[in-house]
């Protein structure tokens, strides 16, 4: 009897291990084709949406557009479904081997000692009993798993278009105001109706106001009826999301705060920094968030966390501030930290999808609390990145390195902006440079058209309208300036402190103070302001625009300014 369950015991390892093998080869196959990033269709599709830009009344294409990117995405997801059901299907075989093993070890002892003269006739009975039991549970094994792979629950996939359930199309991403300063991180709204005469003290123009439940100075990001922000402090991490029309809270996300290891201090980032200085960026369906601990958390719009990890506190001497940006499915953290020798610093982008690194690129630069933008750069769009002392542009399908010009230094803290072929870069109290985007390698030497050395704000970022440029330093000081050459146009003091990042609506400057003072300015040759309009609460952020309307964080609550008829 020992003899036949021995023999029952090699057969399910051996069938169990087979299985495990094909699961894992399967599994092998399914991550190489979800790691391929630029695949024919999604090449296809960046070509569909470039069309768009010079068709965009073209219905078709809009809806060819859409149902590719459905399909792009319905694949991922797959895929991701596949990868985990083929761990818990491997995870059992493996199992299975490891207890037909054990079984095997304890019967070898047990074996009785042949016996001469058996029965031929008995034996080849058993043999063929034994072959099939071996059989039936390799089949039960193979069934159990196609059962659990059919009865498991599916993955929705919404239709086509569906508000905040597909990645974003370019039109759509550009009427959305999706992270720091907008679609490519600019400071300009596609919206022109945006409200230019309000009052906090009365109410007049505010539509609603909201607490916001945990402190933070990141700026709001608006995509359809959602807006979302971050809060923490030394206990809690968390990413909410309102309600665009009434202000309600609509869910509140919890992000884990890895704990301290035994040699770590406790992080104390600066007041001014806080816990979640760093805006989040949403792709239409997840929004991310990262806080000065290094955790970032990802949720979709509904709430439920899709994912979450740690980068590791960062060493930053005021505190991480970058904010998050988006191209396609990929969340890009600008991680620098540290002094440039310690070679910690990097841009890392990460899959909205599962939260892996898809790529992680070093920097050449110590810590800085800039953020990236992603810029379309005549047919190529580019990641571009400030820190000291290199301006450094990316690939963003695969972070390869495109160009770089060496022209910063000190603590860079304004983002850069594109306008008309120029890159603009600020270095604080000292410059203003405008480089070329168009070059590979070095081009320190070759493509910085211009440097203007009369000072530069050290926290807001610039804005320009194609032919302006305009500078805000936290004292107060706007200077208007030609992009052409860097030539000094205008400048003139509005006697307020600011820390948000001037934007700018049709043809005004929207420029919010300290104090909470909306100085709304015309965006031309020469200074003249048109409206300010006070909200009655202090503000550290930058707005966020949407259609007939605007968003503001003040220090306790989220402000919806409109037009109540």
């Amino acid at each position: 009897m020992a003899n036949t369950w021995y023999r029952c015991a090699v057969a399910t390892a051996l069938v169990s291990g087979i299985f495990s093998v094909v699961v894992c080869v399967f599994m092998l196959l399914n991550h190489g084709k979800s790691t391929i990033v630029d695949t024919e269709q999604e090449l296809q599709l960046l070509d569909l949406r470039a069309d768009s830009r010079t068709q965009p009344e073209n219905k078709q294409l809009l809806s060819q557009i859409r149902e590719l990117d459905l399909q792009i995405r319905q694949q991922r997801l797959r895929s991701l479904d596949h990868s985990r059901m083929g761990g818990y299907l491997l995870l059992g075989g493996v199992v299975i081997v490891l207890i037909s093993l054990k079984v095997m070890g304890e019967l070898k002892r047990e074996l009785p000692a042949p016996r001469g003269g058996a029965d031929k006739a008995d034996e080849q009975i058993r043999r063929a009993a034994l072959g099939r039991w071996a059989v039936t549970a390799g089949m039960a094994l193979l069934g159990l798993g196609s059962v659990f792979l059919v009865l498991r629950p599916k993955i929705d996939f919404p239709a086509a278009g569906a508000a905040g359930t597909s990645l974003a199309s370019a039109e759509l991403a550009r009427k959305s105001w999706p992270s720091f300063r907008g679609p490519d991180g600019s400071g300009i709204s596609t919206h022109t109706d945006v409200p230019s005469d309000w009052d906090g003290e009365t109410g007049k123009g505010i539509l609603w106001k909201t607490k916001v439940p945990l402190p933070g100075h990141n700026s709001p990001v608006v995509w359809g009826d959602r807006v979302f922000l971050s809060g923490g402090d030394a206990n809690d991490l968390q990413v909410y999301c309102f309600d665009a029309a009434s202000g309600v809270l609509l869910w509140t996300g919890e992000v884990t705060r890895v704990a301290l290891k035994d040699d770590e201090e406790p992080l104390e980032p600066m007041e001014d920094t806080g816990f979640c200085a760093s805006t989040v960026a949403t792709d239409g369906r997840h929004v991310c968030a990262i806080f000065a601990t290094g955790d970032v958390g990802c949720f979709d719009f509904k709430g439920r966390k899709v994912w979450e990890k740690s980068l590791g506190i960062p060493d930053s001497s005021y505190g991480y501030a970058s904010s998050l940006t988006v191209f396609r499915n990929l969340f890009l953290i600008q991680y620098d930290q540290g002094g440039i020798e310690d070679g910690l610093s990097a841009l890392i982008a990460l899959d909205g999808f599962s939260g892996e690194i898809v790529w992680r690129t070093k920097r050449p630069v110590g810590n800085s609390w800039s953020s990236p933008i992603v810029a379309p750069v005549g047919e190529q769009t580019q990641i571009i990145t400030c820190a000291d002392p290199w301006v450094i542009a990316y690939e963003p399908a695969k972070g390869a390195e495109l160009w770089r010009a060496e022209c910063l230094a000190g603590d860079i803290a304004p983002s850069p902006i594109y306008s008309n072929a120029f890159v603009l870069a600020i270095e604080p109290y000292s410059k203003m440079v405008a480089i070329r985007a168009d070059g590979r390698g070095d081009v320190t030497q070759t493509h910085i058209a211009w440097s203007m050395e009369e000072g530069a704000p050290d926290i807001c970022s610039p804005v320009s309208n194609g032919e302006l440029i305009f500078l805000l330093a936290t004292e107060g000081l706007l200077g208007c300036y030609k992009l052409s050459d860097g030539t000094k146009v205008w400048e003139h003091d509005l006697l307020e402190y600011f820390q948000a990042s001037p934007s700018l609506v049709g043809g005004k400057l929207y420029l919010l103070s300290e104090k909470g003072q909306m100085f709304i300015v015309e965006a031309g040759p020469e200074y003249k302001q048109l409206a300010q309009c006070a909200l009655g609460e202090e503000c550290r952020a930058s707005p966020a625009f949407a259609d007939g309307r605007l968003f503001i964080r003040g220090l306790q609550n989220l402000y919806c300014v409109g037009n109540s008829e």
